[in-house]
């Protein structure tokens, strides 16, 4: 085993290639080579990417825990599950592709998962049944999920190219028949505004499965 090498300097050495060149360019190889190690160094700790992958999401998930512990539960669960959203989305895009990480992640630290505990405890003392809140959990952490990865996504797409969104281009391409799509796009917002917009959207369907 190379001296020197620990799980926690391999996820931060990780965390920095991630942002240096993107999820794709995230391999064993390229990390050993950033490590200055032979890639069988690496095998001491990380088995594959996958297991490196679920070392990476744990750590951002210990910032979220964190994060999630300074905010006193508000008198209501829908602030709370919208608090959660927002620290959630904050964190993925702390890194580049930092939301892609945790497709299919298993998290690696029982504290991390215990976390969920206070969670599912809230919702369930709220009225959801422990399926539903379990249900709303998964629901809202999908929407950020999908979301940060649309929103970094078209971030740095736009940054290579900045004509790739153009609306003037798209309605061109578009031609006729389709005025409804083509104002759509041109009601289009990105960011906070269409973040919020939808967790509300996403946060009156959990309220209506409440009341029902």
């Amino acid at each position: 085993m190379a001296k020197g090498i620990t799980r926690e300097r391999i996820v931060a050495v990780a965390l920095e290639l991630l942002d240096d060149k993107g999820m794709d360019a995230l391999t064993v190889r390229a990390l050993a080579s950033r490590l200055g190690v032979g890639a069988p160094a690496l095998y001491w700790h990380v088995r594959n990417k996958q297991e490196l992958l679920d070392e990476m999401s744990t750590s951002v998930m210990r910032r979220v825990t964190d994060a999630l512990s300074a905010i006193a539960p508000s008198a209501g669960w829908r602030d709370d599950v919208a608090a959660n959203a927002r620290v959630l989305r904050s964190e993925y895009l702390r890194h580049r592709d930092g939301a892609r990480i945790f497709s299919g992640a298993r998290f690696s630290d029982p504290d991390v998962v215990k976390a969920k505990e206070s969670w599912l405890a809230r919702l369930t003392a709220a009225g959801f049944s422990l399926a539903e809140a379990d249900d709303a959990i998964d629901l809202v952490t999908a929407f950020v999920v999908g979301f940060v990865i649309e929103e970094q996504e078209r971030s740095q797409s736009t940054g290579a190219d900045p004509a790739r969104y153009s609306l003037a281009g798209r309605d061109a391409w578009l031609g006729e028949g389709a005025d409804l799509v083509k104002a759509a796009g041109h009601l289009r917002d990105d960011g906070d505004l269409r973040f919020e917009r939808q967790l509300g959207i996403v946060l009156d369907g959990l309220a209506a499965r409440l009341r029902s």
